[in-house]
């Protein structure tokens, strides 16, 4: 019986295989190593392995050829099935790469994408869960008009989608911008190249929204075996070369030394963090309140704060998901399920964080305030000695110094996310599938924290991918990831500006405890953080307000919470689309269209 030829790439994000009759794409969830132990052996029954992919030589023993020569033989094999193109585009979840061919089907140019990782398939995935939608809902988008995005940087994108988020445009618009996005990352390595006709393949083929604007572009074939195209590659290459086949003798795979240098373990410094505390209160009927909101690009906060002694009575902390209205609608239930059906008296709401415009139109209040001084407000109150505020948050970061209580310097990210809560959840979720809350006891696990670059989000999600392939452990992977948030921060949002002699640190990202131990073991220095971290925006604009109310800037008002929850708004607004300036009504059903 002939012995089966079995191609395996190895990606950053998957796995993919072909034996001759199936082809599959499977996510490594970090760990390519355990996907690796679990097929090979069963492959090696059947016949001989071919392995493909830039990390796989230091994996495995076993028979290997280059990415450009799987995808070479591959084309060649399948060009009289789909016809001549004059490239091939592999489009994954880290990088896009675009080989020129000859008339021979030989690849005699390659052209890589930038480092940015804006355009690439792990970003677009990224962007649909912090929405709250699926692929399935993006490929079924039928319109053609999109929201403008940036493609310069990841940031920019993100940041662009927030906003309009923040605005209400409909999620519909967005995503088809960011698949134009993707688009445009393509067409730069197509004029680069020169080529008319491309063959994609890689995980991003099967995103419609991208490949609707491919095809209004460039002429594109995307052949049956896009997915594991490279294996299938592998696989030719083994059935040709079955006799130089390398036959698995003895240890198959390889256990490489770590490239990286090591910090030193994070629950070493744990005992140099003051973790306050403040339990909430319990309501009583008839308490004069103020309802302070904080509207975040990821997280919506909402506390209910007592007149008289400043006391929290209730909390929510929820996902904003592309939706400050509904995210402040399901606060707002989410405390008069807390209250138990006990009746308060809100005399003011105050609304502060990047969709604070929206929702204060929303809660009909004037009282709408900055993050700055809301955060700097909450911290002087929990430590009246605290002159330095470290912010993380969501998608901004930040940095406060008080003179007296009062904001004298500030700063904040102008462009990178590497220093922020959202990039250090999508890291470890795509990467590791550890979840959010499982990344700080995982961290401080760690006995060797690698040393990730601290410069760019996409270096250092490379290097993740470097650590994975290099089979470091998730808690040395979580702890080195945390290490590299907060050098991000010092070196780009903090810079050369001082730190004085007590640092309060807030932002949802403190409810990981290994965050604030890195941070102590990078400045040294002893770091406070405040009780309920997460909730400090919305604490300190409910004490803004009761404090221009008590000097008589605000008004005294009567806030029902039942009827903020329940309130039904409708958001018209304009968007720029390739079109022109459209008008919108939110939710895209009843979008006009119109110029």
């Amino acid at each position: 019986m002939d012995l089966k030829s079995i191609g395996v790439c190895v990606g950053s994000s998957n796995i993919s295989y072909y034996d001759g009759i199936k082809g599959e794409n499977v996510s490594h969830h970090g760990n390519p190593m355990e996907i690796l132990k679990e097929l090979i052996p069963r492959f090696l029954i059947d016949g001989n392995v071919i392995v493909t992919g830039r990390k796989a030589k230091k994996m495995v023993k076993l028979s290997q050829i280059p990415e450009v020569e799987a995808t070479e033989i591959a084309y060649n094999t399948l060009r009289d099935k789909y016809g001549a193109v004059e490239g091939i585009v592999s489009a994954g979840g880290e990088n896009f790469i675009l080989y020129k061919l000859n008339e021979k089907g030989s690849i005699i140019g390659i052209y890589t994408g930038s480092k940015c990782a804006s355009g690439t398939g792990e970003f677009f995935l990224q962007q649909l869960k912090r929405m709250d939608v699926s692929l399935d809902f993006a490929n079924s988008i039928e319109i053609d008009e999109c929201y403008e995005l940036s493609s310069r940087c990841t940031v920019f994108c993100k940041s662009d989608c927030t906003h309009a988020l923040n605005k209400c445009v409909p999620k519909e618009l967005i995503l088809n911008g960011l698949g134009k996005v993707m688009a445009e990352k393509i067409m730069e390595l197509v004029h680069k190249s020169g080529v008319k006709k491309i063959m994609l393949v890689g995980g991003t083929a099967r995103n419609k929204v991208m490949v609707k604007h491919l095809l209004k572009r460039i002429d594109l074939v995307i052949p049956d075996e896009a997915l594991f195209f490279e294996a299938f590659g592998a696989h030719v290459w083994g059935k040709r070369n079955s006799a130089f086949a390398f036959k698995a003798q003895g240890t198959i795979f390889v256990e490489s030394p770590s490239s990286f240098s090591r910090h030193a373990p994070l629950k070493k410094f744990l005992n140099m963090v003051e973790f306050k505390k403040m339990n909430f209160e319990k309501a009583q009927n008839g308490n004069d309140c103020i309802l302070g909101v904080d509207v975040g690009s990821t997280t919506t906060k909402a506390v209910l704060v007592r007149l008289r002694d400043n006391a929290i009575l209730t909390g929510s902390y929820l996902r904003t998901l592309g939706d400050p209205i509904r995210a402040v609608k399901n606060c707002y239930n989410e405390l008069i399920k807390q209250l138990k059906g006990i009746n308060l008296r809100i005399i003011g709401v105050g609304i502060t964080g990047s969709g604070r415009k929206v929702v204060g139109l929303y809660s009909q209040t004037n009282a709408v305030y900055n993050e700055i001084t809301a955060h700097a407000r909450a911290a002087a109150y929990f430590d009246s000695e605290v002159d330095t505020i470290f912010e993380i948050g969501g998608q901004d970061a930040k940095y406060t110094y008080l003179v007296n209580r009062v904001p004298t310097d500030y700063s904040m990210n102008k462009a990178c996310s590497a220093g922020t809560g959202s990039f250090l959840e999508e890291a470890t979720k795509e990467s590791l599938e550890v979840h959010y809350l499982d990344i700080g006891d995982l961290a401080l696990e760690s006995e060797n924290p690698p040393n990730f670059s601290d410069q760019c989000a996409a270096f250092i999600s490379s290097d993740v991918k470097t650590a994975i392939h290099e089979g470091l452990s998730r808690e040395d992977i979580c702890a080195g990831l945390v290490y590299s948030i907060c050098m991000n921060y010092l070196n780009r949002v903090k810079g050369n500006r001082p730190v004085g002699k007590k640092i309060i640190m807030q932002g949802g990202v403190c409810y990981n405890r290994a965050v604030p131990a890195a941070m102590a073991a990078l400045t040294g220095k002893r770091i406070v953080i405040p009780p309920h971290p997460g909730l400090m925006g919305a604490y300190g604009v409910a004490l803004i307000v009761k404090e221009n109310i008590k000097q008589g800037f605000l008004k005294p008002s009567n806030f029902d919470l039942r009827e903020l929850a329940n309130r039904e708004v409708q958001y018209k607004g304009t968007f720029i689309c390739p079109g022109g300036k459209k008008s919108y009504t939110a939710p895209l059903k009843n979008w006009t269209g119109k110029k």
